[in-house]
This record gives C-alpha cells, structure tokens and sequence, in this order.
C-alpha cells in the first residue's frame, strides 16, 4: 500500500537533515495539536451546549472531514516526491501556483494565528495560578516568546520535547478517565444527552469552535521537508493520528456528559480538571496540550511560508526563503511570530476559533479538489501508492468542507473564498512562472478529449458551421496580412491555423520543422494571436499544401477554410491553379486574399465599408458570412456591411434590391444594399468600391489549360483594389441557419 523507503533517498534526505520518522515527524505533531486547547479548556462547553448526542455528531462529522481530507492527503504524497511546505506544496503541484499561491497565503495565516489561538489556551489556563490582576496579554506574548525561542533553536529540539509532553498528555488523559469512571451517573448522562443551546448559540456556531481541534492534521505535511521518508510517513502517521483522537473526543464526551451537570460543563472552562481523578494533572495536560499546539503550529507555519518564496510565487515574499546554516527558517519564524502576537492583541479564544476554521476549510476544501482532479483527468502519472482514495471520496470531502463553511457563516464563508479568489486573479494576472507541472493541462486535455468523442458522435447541422482557417502564412510570418486577416475571421468564434511548408526531405529537414514550429509558437504568443501552428516537410509546396489540408486537426475538428496568397505571374499560376483544383476535390473552401498594401496589424483595420458582391448563392452565402464574422472582431466594430450586385438594365434594381434585402433579413445581418446597372462588371466593381476597406468576390476554379487566362481575367477584375478576398465556397454553412 506505501512505499518503501529508498536508499538513494534517503542518503539525500540525510544530506538535508531530513532526519524525522513517522512517529516523531507525522503521528505525534498531529495527535499534539488534534489534543490541544479545545480538549481541555472549550470540549465541555461542546457537549453541554450541544448535549452528548449532538457532541458525538459533531465529533464523527468533523472526523469525516478530517479522514477524507486524510485519504486525499495520502493519495497526493504518495504520488509525488514531497518536499517542504506540507498543503501548500501538495495543492500548489496540482491546481497550479495560482490556487496553490493563494491558499498557501491563507493558510501560512491561519497556522500563525493558531499559534495565537493555543497560546491565549495556555494563559487562560496559567492564569487560574497566578496572582489576581495579572495581565492575559502580559502571560501570552512572554508564553508567544517563549514558544517563538523553542523554534528557533531548532525543529529537532522542539520535537523531542513532544515526547515529553505526549506523556504528559497520556498522563491526564488517565486521570481524567480515571475521574470520570468514579463520577459516572447514567442518570446525569441522561439529562445530558439532549441539546441545551443557550443564548445565541446552535448546532453550527458550537460545531465552528470544535472543529479547530481536529485541523492538526496538517502538522505532520507541514514538516514534509524535514521527514526521513515523507511518503510513507504522511499517509500512515495522519491517519493513525485521526483514528485516535477521534476515539479520544468520543469517549470524553460520554464520560463528560455523565459525570458532569450541564451547569458545570457550560459555566467552566476546567471542568474536565473538576472531574479529573487528580485536578493537577489536568492543568499540567492543559499547559502540555497548549504548548504542543503552539510548537506544531509555529514549526508548521514558517515552513508554508518559506516554501511560497523560495518558489517565487509572491516575489514580496522572496527574501523569507532564505534559510540559516542548519536550515531552519528564521526569518519566517519572526513573521510567524509577528503575526501570532498580532492576534493575541486583537482578539481572544472564541473569536479567534472561527477564523481558523473557514481557512482550514478551505484549505481542506481544495485538497480534496486537487485530488478528484487527479483521479478524474486520468493522467498517466498520477499513480499514487495509496490505494484508499478515489474521485468519490476526494468529491465528498470537498462537497463537506463547502456545505460546512456555509452552515457555520456563510458570510465568513463568502470573504474567506473571496480573498482566495482575490489572490488567485493576482497570480493569474501575474503570470507565475513555475517550473513544476500541474493538473491544469490535463484536466484541459481530458475536457477536449471528452468533448472531440461527443462531436464525432453528434449530428452535424448547418447552423453549428463555424471558420476553422488553414492560412498558409509562410516562415516567419513571410505573409502577415494572411495572419492579420485569418485572425479577424476566427478570434471570437472559430479556430486559426498558420500553415508552413518545408520543401524537402524529412531525413535532412527534421530539424528544420522542429525549429520553425518553435518559432511559429512563439510568434503567435508574442503577438497573443488565437492561433495554432502547423508545419509540415513535404517535396513540393503542392504536395504540402494537399498535406497538411487533409491530415491537419482531428476528427470532425478539421480545417474548412483554406486561405491563401495570391500569385501574381503566370509560372506560379499554373501551379496555383491545379492546387486549387485538387482544394475543391477535398471539399474545402477557398479564401485568395490580394492585398497590395502592407498590414498594419490586427488592432488596425483600414477605414471604409466591407463590400460584398454578389453574384448567387454558391459562393455568396460564405462571403456574406465571412463579412459578417469579420465585423464581429472588436477592431471592426461600428464598420458597416455592403451587399452589393451588378445588373444590366435599370428595370431589375428594384427586385434584385429587395432580393438583396431579404437575404440580409433571413440571415438576421445588418447592412445596406446597392444594385449597380452597368454593362462593364469589373469597372463597376472598381469604381463602387474603390474606397472600401475590404471587398469580397466570388473566386471560380479555372479549368485546365487556362491558368493564365484566369489570372489575366481575375486583375482585370480587381484592377487597383488595395484588399480584396476572392472566395470559393465548399458548401457546410446555410446563410439563414
């Protein structure tokens, strides 16, 4: 089921002092914070409020999320090399640096604010010893201090003070169920069984001050970099951990709830000492159980933080990644520190509780989502050696951790995912460089997959056409204005191709297309284009063209447009002319773009109206719609369409204009309509549209034989038009669907 230890890594573990074991590393921090100040100074409020029923429900509940969150926990650790930073790393190497940034930030907060939280625990507790008038805040930030000073001497030092203090903590254990066992009344365990609510308080505001007791489960991940064999230790030492503690707060409850008055559990902080077989011992729990929690949280804390900036994902944060000789981070200790004393001074206990709650939530919240990610992308390497843990039990965990955000205060809820939103934009608009691979590709990857099967299995209908453009842009861009105009047709509704082709042989051009796709993809990043690159070596441009037409995409996903340059002498005609025979074989449309000025770029689209000539359906349903996605670009916005068509005689205007009319109607497109009477077509073509910003014409196959016939007839056409967009259409598309 886990790993087993590997020698190599383990000599490089020793090399970085990765030193801890599973009891010493995992099972012990865990178990120190899980028993921590809730047990011993809040858990009698819990079941007198809530009853014993109800306490145990908040118990299991709670547990639930814990174990889940666990089973996620392992999955991840056992599929990954773990290093330090505990959640943050796990989340961060699946979800990516954006939510794993912005929850790390949040949870690096909610560790330092535990330190607060369990040290107000210890000087409540202190207190009832010390003389009367003593101040709180005096006893916790000398208690921050000292606990500050424990980390600073070093991880390993603070953690053989654990063993110490888990004895301790086993010791009143005893003597509190010692206690409890004399002084059980079934009686007492009645009246207790039943909720009590007093005041304002219910199920969920007494479920928001427990749960903080069962977060320590990331306290074993959070010492991630300094275990000997993190993913084995992760796994069997939080588990265990949960089992444990879990049966711990079960059995208090029973014993609390019939050995104590409801009175007594509501009014008293120490009735778990009152009830105790020997009170002292209980105190000396409460001060080990507080200072443990303490110690966890402010090793765990640092090392969040110091992994966020060695990573570079907040570069503010850059200088706390610096580590000292025998690699402790000191400097994030401070800020741990700095903080911790923050909320000693601004709050106490029982507002403090709440807030850690929603941040470990969401912590646990996106845990569980990174791992049903994982498992439902079917990625090749996620192979994680925990086999307990699937997409169900990550959803479930997840799905809780909402639904109990929601429940405890939705409004806390609400600005505790909000800030997490906040901070992934940041990041997002950051652009994060990280050099780790995350799940964000193949999630995408399975999404498309998924998605190309159901458009292969659906029906095709005219209605759902849209461009997918193969334009045979050349090296480097050789032609822009075809780059320049492919993208105003596609960038908000189809797809863009920018096609090259390599003449040659594959043995000696291999590395040739290599390069050019590389330059390609740049090129389109560079100029942010919604575009793909396609490269092909073939023996001829002919055979390269008919190449990449006929094998470039996927499935139903597959170039329908093909657009291309124009030639402009009689040698590249005649080789033009059978490729565009063969195109109209393949069923593809046809788009020769004659443009005689230079392209000033995408976000510059030249002044005047977008003419469209017709001359029948067959080609002029597709320029029509050409035109019409065209205008849809945002550099096009507030152009104006033409359709326009040539008659002989002044008697057809009016019909051919209302004929015109009407199929801008069906097509639900606006634009004007002109009916031009004249006997010379291409003169009335040149003249109506000399200043036009783009004219569309119809584009017939020249037969065989008459290549250079054909290109003497298309300039004679288009004469000094400066950008003029020939079109042959292969069929697909309806103008009115």
């Amino acid at each position: 089921m886990f790993p087993s230890s590997d020698p190599e890594s383990a000599v490089k573990g020793g090399e970085k002092g990765n030193s801890f074991s599973t009891f010493g590393g995992v099972f012990t921090p865990c178990v120190l914070t899980i028993l921590g100040v809730i047990m011993f100074l809040r858990f009698g409020f819990v079941v007198g409020q809530a009853g014993v029923f109800a306490a145990l429900v908040i118990v299991l509940a709670s547990n639930a999320i814990t174990t889940l969150t666990s089973l996620s926990l392992s999955a991840i650790a056992t599929n990954t090399r773990v290093e330090g930073g505990g959640a943050y790393f796990l989340i961060s190497r699946s979800l990516g640096p954006e939510f794993g940034g912005a929850i790390g930030l949040v949870f690096f907060a909610a560790q330092a604010l535990s330190v607060a939280m369990y040290v107000i625990g210890f000087s409540e507790a202190l207190l009832v010893l010390l003389p009367e008038g003593t101040s709180p805040i005096l006893v916790a930030s000398l208690t921050n201090l000292m606990v500050t000073v424990c980390v600073w001497v070093g991880a390993s030092w603070a953690i053989k003070i654990q063993f110490v203090i888990l004895a301790s903590v086993v010791i009143s254990l005893l003597s509190f169920f010692g206690g409890a066992a004399g002084n059980f009344d079934m009686q007492n365990l009645a009246s207790n069984w039943g909720t009590g609510f007093e005041g304002t308080e219910s199920f969920w505001t007494v479920f928001a001050l427990f749960f903080p007791a069962v977060t320590g489960i990331m306290a074993g991940a959070n010492m991630s970099g300094d275990l000997r064999d993190p993913a084995r230790s992760i796994p069997i030492g939080t588990l265990s951990a949960v089992v444990v503690t879990m049966l711990i707060y079960a059995s208090m409850a029973v014993c609390l709830g019939g050995s104590a008055s409801r009175e007594d559990l509501i009014g008293s902080n120490m009735v778990v000492s009152n009830v105790a077989m020997f009170p002292l011992l209980i105190t000396l729990g409460v001060f080990a159980a507080t200072l443990s929690s303490a110690l966890g949280s402010m090793m765990g804390a640092p090392r969040i933080l110091q992994s966020l900036a060695r990573d570079r994902v907040f570069l503010q944060l850059v200088p706390l990644g610096v580590s000292s000789d025998d690699g402790e981070p000191r400097r994030a200790i401070l800020v741990t520190a700095l903080i911790a004393q923050t909320g000693i001074m601004a709050a106490d206990l029982d507002s403090i509780a709440p807030l850690i709650t929603m941040a470990f939530l969401l912590t646990y919240g996106l845990l569980n989502l990174a791992t049903f990610y994982e498992s439902i992308t079917n990625n090749p390497s996620y192979r994680p050696q925990f086999r307990y843990s699937n997409w169900v039990t990550a959803l479930a965990g997840a799905i809780g951790c909402g639904l109990v955000m929601l429940l405890i205060d939705w409004r806390w809820a609400i600005v505790a995912s909000g800030l997490v939103a906040a901070l992934h934009s940041y990041l997002t608009r950051a652009d994060v460089n990280a050099d780790w691979g995350d799940l964000g590709s193949g999630l995408l990857f399975e999404r498309t997959r998924r998605n190309l099967l159901k458009l292969e299995d659906s029906l095709y209908h005219p209605k759902n056409w849209r461009p997918f453009i193969l334009a045979f842009s050349g090296s480097g861009f050789s032609r822009p204005h075809l780059v320049v105009f492919g993208s105003w047709l596609s960038r908000e509704t189809g797809v863009l191709a920018l096609a090259q082709v390599i003449p040659g042989g594959l043995d000696d051009q291999s590395e040739r297309l290599a390069s050019q796709e590389s330059i390609l993809h740049a090129m389109i990043k560079e100029r942010r284009l919604a575009a793909f690159p396609a490269v092909v070596v073939a023996s001829d441009y002919t055979a390269g063209v008919q190449a990449l037409v006929q094998c470039q995409g996927l499935g139903r996903l597959r170039p329908n447009v093909v657009l291309m340059g124009c030639p402009l002498s009689a040698d590249r005609m005649h080789v033009f002319g059978g490729l565009l025979r063969n195109l109209e074989g393949l069923d593809r449309s046809v788009v020769v773009l004659r443009q005689i000025d230079e392209s000033e770029g995408e976000d510059v689209a030249p002044s005047g109206t977008v003419d469209v000539w017709w001359r029948g359906r067959a080609n002029g349903e597709l320029m029509v719609l050409l035109a019409h996605l065209m205008l849809s670009h945002p550099t096009w916005q507030g152009r104006q369409l033409r359709l326009l068509r040539v008659v002989q005689s002044d008697s057809a205007i009016d019909e051919v204009n209302s004929h015109l009319e009407g199929l801008l109607r069906e097509a639900r497109i606006v634009g004007q309509t002109k009916v031009v009477v004249s006997d010379n077509a291409a003169h009335a073509i040149q003249t109506t549209s000399r200043d036009a910003a783009f004219v569309y014409l119809g584009l017939a196959i020249p037969a065989e034989g008459e290549d250079t016939e054909f290109l003497m007839h298309l300039e004679e056409l288009v004469g000094d038009l400066p950008r003029v967009a020939l079109v042959r259409s292969g069929g697909g598309m309806k103008l009115e669907s």
